[in-house]
């Protein structure tokens, strides 16, 4: 089983949010579009660490576990959110290079009860990354008069 290609999907749309992020100021971090919703900083700290908590949740985390990982994670400069996005989709691409197709097809059960194997992790985590990054550009434009004028798709 090849992952060269979800790998190589999800990886344009982090080479496509490094990019909006040479478009932004540190101040627009503290923006918040809607009352009570994330900042876009608060947003882009979730979307840099997507690839390694989804990674360590495809791997039966606990919650537990969890909630000591996301309490460690502190990316709050531009400069910061930029090297973890790319630091957690090298390790991500990494580790999935590095299974085998028996590893790929093994299923796993997050600590909510969701069942998927590892592979399914892989679109899933995609899928997550792709979500956050749509939101994100949607908050800036629509709500912030902010176009970063960049390519979204290949």
């Amino acid at each position: 089983m090849n992952c060269k290609s979800v790998l190589h999907q999800t990886e344009f749309a982090v080479h496509s949010i490094t990019e909006i992020l040479g478009k932004l100021h540190e101040e627009d971090l503290h923006k918040r579009p809607t009352a009570g919703k994330q900042s876009i900083g608060e947003l882009l700290e979730h979307i840099a660490v997507i690839c390694e908590a989804d990674w360590h949740i495809s791997n039966e985390a606990t919650e537990e576990e969890m909630k000591r990982f996301y309490s460690g994670v502190s990316y709050k400069t531009l400069n910061l959110i930029k090297e973890g996005l790319t630091a957690n989709f090298k390790a991500l691409k990494n580790n999935y290079m590095n299974l085998s197709d028996e590893e790929l097809l093994a299923e796993t059960t997050a600590y909510w009860g969701l069942t998927y194997t590892r592979y399914e992790w892989l679109l899933e985590i995609a899928a997550h990354v792709y979500h956050h990054r749509g939101q994100l550009h949607a908050m800036l434009v629509h709500c912030c008069d902010l176009d970063p004028e960049i390519s979204m798709f290949e």
